[in-house]
Formats: C-alpha cells, structure tokens, sequence
C-alpha cells in the first residue's frame, strides 16, 4: 500500500519528530504505485503554485513554504516558519515514489 501525507508544522517534514502524525493535514492511501504517483505530482504542483520556497530531499520528502507564514512561539519567544509538507509511503516507510523506466510498476 502507498500513502501520501500532507503535513503542516513548524518544521520540515524530513525531521519526523515524535509528535509528527499529530500534524496530518489529510492522508491518501492508494493500491498502487503509478495512481500515488500521479496524486503526488499534482498535490506538489499545487503546492508549487502556493507557495514561494521549496525544498526536497531523497525524492520523498518534500517542504514548502512562504518566509511570510510564521507562527509565535511562546516558549521560544520567537516567530517560527510553517512548513507545508508532503511525505510518500509504502507499506508505513517513507519512500521515493520515482518511476525509473518503468521498472517498478
């Protein structure tokens, strides 16, 4: 099984803090790879079109931003950037969802 997850924090979604599933924006389960692919390539061109920084790394994990949308951290006394980020899955593991000539349909 596939997933794509969008979360929404104050850190990038690569971190995977222990508190990250509390951040789940929506979560999209697929049977398989080709029809989670394509939702994570329209969910990223979305996000592309929104927002004004990006950043991506290892092909599944993916963040977004604008240095606009911060959040006041009390704590911290400090403003902090949301990022908007989306992570792919299979069976429960972050993974690169990259189709290489067709090999892993």
């Amino acid at each position: 099984m596939y997933e794509i997850i969008y979360i929404k924090a104050d850190y990038e979604p690569w971190w995977m803090f222990d508190d990250w599933e509390q951040m789940v924006q929506t979560r999209k389960a697929f049977d398989n790879i080709v029809e989670a692919k394509a939702y994570l390539d329209e969910l990223n061109a979305l996000f592309i079109s929104k927002f004004t920084c990006s950043e991506m790394r290892k092909n599944k994990f993916f963040a977004y931003w604008s240095p606009q949308e911060r959040i006041f951290c009390e704590g911290c006394d400090d403003n902090l950037q949301i990022f908007h980020g989306i992570i792919s899955f299979q069976d429960g593991n972050p993974t690169s969802l990259v189709l290489d000539n067709n090999s892993n349909i």
